[in-house]
């Protein structure tokens, strides 16, 4: 299902800690390592706080790991600066949360769209409004829209707007900082239905994250399972009724679908999640895991093979 030729970025053991009061530190991501590849969407899911987006930030070079590489056409992301690191930032793009947010409110549309073109060199400044309204049809947007500015839009329109600014470079990578989490349900299906088109057309690779599992798994081709900084399973996105790690099967069990047996109990996690300030040694799951033994309290379980494109870190699988 994903071969070599298609990788785009490879990230190989990154961990990113902050400093923080009283000497201590942060570690929002412990030892990462994920692929993209081309014409694949890899979800990255786990609930807020879990370094989902610092561990994405770092793929656009928005952030630099502590420790690790991330390895774009061979090359460390992490070590590039100045000219070459510019150049880079075409090849990688991202779809922030809040679109709104990352637009100037000042620039109209065929601005904001043509702004990564004009900087790049891509475009002459006469081509502005013809480009733009090729990129609103793209993303299904009427053409006309390109002489509005961004408060004059609705947030699935402006999300529209964000990701035909993303494209215009024709990106290798799409980073998507969960693009569809304040939109409305019937918006979502769309904007997912649209990313899905365009990512058969032009064969991007795309990471999305995302805390809603139920989402993530109707259209991704990859799902890595992210807990206090730590991936704990990685799994093909249409196999996630196969997924095996605790905390994987407690996400699973809170899907809510018009088609669930509503008699069955809905299992959830009671305990709160421990501050990452505060991370436990061994698995960092143990405090919340009815299956805790001995062992999770002293040794860090690793993720291990479970099948093809299947990985988990659990003591549990390990017997």
């Amino acid at each position: 299902m994903f071969e070599e030729k298609d990788l785009v970025m490879e990230a190989r053991h990154v961990t990113r800690r902050f400093p923080a009061p009283h000497g201590r530190t942060l570690t929002a991501c412990n030892d990462v390592s994920l692929k993209f590849f081309r014409g694949k969407t890899l979800g990255l899911i786990g609930e807020s706080g879990c370094g989902k987006s610092t561990f994405m930030r770092s793929l656009v070079a928005l952030d630099r790991p502590s420790e690790g590489e991330i390895l774009f056409r061979g090359k460390d992301v992490t070590r590039m600066r100045g000219e070459e690191l510019r150049q880079t930032r075409q090849h990688i793009q991202m779809v922030f949360q809040n679109p709104g947010g990352s637009f100037n409110p000042k620039m109209r549309i065929r601005d904001i769209i043509c702004e990564p073109l004009l900087n790049f060199g891509r475009i002459d400044p006469t081509q502005k409004d013809e480009v733009a309204r090729k990129y609103l049809e793209l993303v299904e947007l009427p053409g006309e829209f390109a002489g509005r500015y961004p408060h004059n839009m609705s947030g699935g329109q402006q999300q529209r707007i964000a990701i035909a600014r993303a494209i215009a470079l024709e990106p290798e990578l799409v980073i998507m900082d969960e693009a569809t989490c304040a939109l409305d349900v019937s918006v979502q299906k769309t904007i997912i239905e649209l990313v899905v088109k365009l990512q058969r057309e032009k064969n991007i690779a795309i990471g999305f994250i995302a805390h809603d599992l139920g989402l993530i798994q109707s259209f991704a081709h990859q799902i890595a399972v992210m807990y206090l900084g730590n991936i704990v399973e990685i799994l093909p996105g249409g196999q996630v009724e196969q997924a095996r790690h605790p905390y994987s099967r407690a996400l699973l069990g809170a899907i809510f679908d018009l088609n669930m047996d509503f008699h069955k109990k809905i299992e959830s996690i009671d305990s709160e999640i421990p501050s990452p300030l505060d991370v436990p040694p061994g698995c960092p799951f143990r405090n919340r895991c009815e299956h805790c033994r001995e062992i999770c309290a002293r040794v860090r379980p690793t993720l291990r093979q479970l099948g093809a494109d299947h990985l988990a870190a659990c003591h549990l699988l390990e017997e």
